[in-house]
């Protein structure tokens, strides 16, 4: 299919979508650091290019109808109002970016839209803002469909739970996309609600699993999943939301610049051996805990949780942003990065290099040496804490070495860090792009 790519960010959705063998005409991205990026990784000779979308003007759109039969894009969540009389879109939409991708489809009217959001657009407003989007999508002649998919489970260490959505213009021809199966996908697939609208089926919300949080709209639209706590600082903001999902860490939310660095205590042998054996202590300020044995040279990180703290470990990731804040959790993750944010603020937990040993992870022990103090004599022991680098950011998100290589040579890294947390998560995009007809 040829696609206009709205939001384009640095081309995720592109990306993934020519992979799946679908072709680009045109793109839109107002960020001029991005559209660097944009033109420098993808060849957009002769296609139509636009900056601010909010000026480009119903007629130019229509010039593309015909022509573009998926429009794709990962609009910003501004708040929908759901003041006044409720005029269908054009009266609830206007003023957000959401209702730019409307007008859009209104105009050039393609048989299929392919939407990405923050997974708390769901519960936004008490899901006032995602009923309208579905039934905004409805008045166009759009049927919906949509799921929250992880970056984790499509081949990226990153946790990043997204939701999509596809729209189907009424009357074409194409097969449902969703659910996509994939372990521990928080699949969340329509269902035909009893009540119709305009003559047409609208839908409930609804988890399929213990991963998703249960989210149901209710006759008069309520939609209240159980929130455990709010990691921003504030209290507020929808990506600060921690829902009742179970082993699954919070989204981050955005900190624009570089967050500040986190001082974090490396386990010594002789601290370590204070520790272990579940022995309880009181040392240099440290909260009071218990260190199990396997933890003895791990990396304490504070966390607003009843233990108060969390372990990292080799190849674990820390998130630097907020290192003081009492209301962060989900701060390490295991083997897998925490969801990236626009300055990637995250740090990984590496080996530190001891005489002609250069460092590394190891499954097994090495050849001991003479030295019994070889820091490969134990595996958790000298450690050190590196962050991400840009190319590492744009690698979680899927994309190729030679697509950052581009990038690097028209973008500083604080603009690298920038567009990797901004972006799609490529493979994930591919997969859903694979399914289109």
């Amino acid at each position: 299919m040829k696609f206009l790519d709205l939001f384009a960010g640095i081309g995720g959705f592109r990306l993934g979508l020519e992979q799946a063998g679908h072709e680009c005409v045109g793109f839109c991205e107002i960020d001029k650091f991005a559209r660097q990026s944009y033109k420098a990784i993808h060849n957009t000779e002769g296609e139509r290019e636009y900056h601010d979308i909010t000026t480009v003007s119903n007629e130019e759109w229509r010039t593309l109808r015909g022509t573009v039969e998926l429009i794709c894009g990962g609009f910003p969540c501004q708040a929908f109002s759901i003041a006044g009389k409720r005029k269908g879109f054009l009266d609830e939409t206007r003023g957000t970016l959401f209702f730019e991708i409307a007008r859009a489809a209104e105009q050039i009217k393609p048989r299929t839209l392919f939407l990405e959001n923050v997974r708390g657009l769901l519960s936004h407003d008490k899901g006032r803002t995602f009923r309208t989007i579905i039934s905004t999508l409805d008045e166009l002649g759009y049927d919906a469909e949509w799921q929250i998919l992880n970056s984790k489970n499509f081949g990226v260490p990153q946790n990043r739970e997204r939701v999509f959505i596809i729209g189907h213009l009424r009357g074409e021809r194409g097969r449902e996309i969703f659910p996509i199966s994939r372990e521990n996908s928080g699949a969340i697939k329509r269902i035909v609600n009893e009540r119709e609208t305009h003559g047409h089926s609208t839908y409930d919300v609804f988890g399929t699993d213990g991963i998703s949080p249960t989210l149901k709209t209710m006759q008069g639209g309520n939609l209240q999943p159980k929130i455990l706590v709010n990691v921003n600082p504030s209290g507020n903001g929808i990506n600060g939301n921690v829902y009742d999902s179970g082993r699954l860490a919070p989204t981050l939310t955005t900190n624009k610049g570089e967050g500040p660095k986190i001082a974090i205590p490396v386990l010594t042998p002789d601290r370590a051996e204070k520790r272990q054996n579940g022995r309880r202590f009181k040392e240099d300020g440290d909260p009071m805990f218990t260190l199990t044995a396997q933890d003895r040279h791990g990396v304490a990180v504070k966390e607003a949780t009843k233990k108060g703290f969390a372990i990292a470990n080799l190849g674990d990731s820390i998130n630097l942003s907020n290192p003081n804040s009492k209301t962060r959790r989900g701060r390490v993750g295991k083997k897998v990065a925490q969801t990236l944010d626009t300055s990637c603020n995250q740090a990984v937990i590496v080996q530190k290099p001891r005489g002609f040993n250069k460092g590394g992870e190891h499954e097994v022990a090495p050849t001991l040496s003479s030295n019994s103090w070889h820091e490969n004599n134990l595996l958790k022991s000298g450690i050190r804490i590196r962050k991400l680098t840009p190319r590492e950011c744009w690698r979680l998100q899927g994309f190729p070495d030679w697509a950052f290589d581009k990038a690097q040579e028209v973008n500083s890294n604080s603009q690298l860090y920038k567009q990797a947390g901004n972006s799609v998560t490529v493979p994930v995009i591919y997969e859903i792009a694979r399914r289109f007809e």
